[in-house]
């Protein structure tokens, strides 16, 4: 078996990647097929942390939270990613998978607390922790929640799945001559205005030289070549 580049790892996953072709919600054949993704990297003995996303379920109520104080929809939001996490740690369950969700908000006849003790214990047993609901706290997204679990696990990189293989020098839905970058430092990043994560989670990552690399959650098998280090996606480091 090929030796994995990092012992353990910080996942973050977008809501809408759950989405699939969908309008919004999560849908079956995607889920199944990240968590396909996610067996193969826990086979290799990596312990596994993910952060997940809400805009799936909240895209759906968008709409009608137009106007809504900007604490409220968050806290809306952050719900949205217990629902997510929950999905995700079932569909777990189903391949065989030992997962434990965590919340930054009290839940507990639902989900677990985060504690973070409990937390490194779970990963040292081989678990798949999923941390849900962001920091617990309005105004901060779960990009910076990634940045600050992964900070606190003390994980060796950030995993910041896409639906783009990386990061590039322009939109290359918009410029043909756009090129993927394998990697990048922090400086570079910041000085050519590429948007890697929000600027709280990357100054987060930045101070805590934790890197980060940014990949295409929709290509089959990048997940598994991200962690045995190959050339897959943007590394983004100091």
């Amino acid at each position: 078996m090929t030796q994995p580049a990092y012992k353990r790892v910080l996942l973050k996953l977008s809501g809408e990647a759950l989405m699939g072709d969908d309008a919004y919600g999560i849908n079956r054949a995607t889920i199944e097929s990240m968590v396909a993704d996610v067996a193969e990297v826990a086979k290799l003995g990596v312990e596994l942390a993910i952060v997940i996303g809400g805009g799936n379920i909240f895209r759906g109520v968008a709409p009608g939270a137009q106007g809504m104080d900007r604490a409220t929809a968050d806290y809306m939001g952050m719900l949205a990613t217990v629902m997510n996490s929950l999905a995700l740690a079932d569909a777990m369950r189903q391949v065989g998978l030992t997962a434990r969700v965590m919340s930054a908000i009290a839940i507990e006849q639902v989900v677990e607390p985060y504690v973070r003790p409990k937390a490194l214990q779970y990963l040292e047993e081989g678990k798949i922790v999923v941390f849900a609901a962001g920091t617990g706290n309005p105004f901060f997204t779960t990009d910076t929640a990634a940045a600050l679990r992964g900070s606190e696990i003390g994980a060796e990189i950030v995993l910041k799945a896409t639906k783009v293989d990386g990061v590039y020098s322009a939109d290359p839905k918009k410029d043909a001559g756009a090129t993927r970058y394998s990697t990048i430092t922090f400086d570079e990043a910041i000085s050519k205005h590429l948007q890697v994560m929000d600027a709280t989670a990357f100054a987060l990552c930045r101070d805590q030289k934790l890197p980060i690399k940014v990949f295409s959650i929709v290509k089959p098998g990048a997940l598994k070549r991200v962690v045995l280090g190959d050339d897959e996606g943007t590394l983004v480091h100091l």
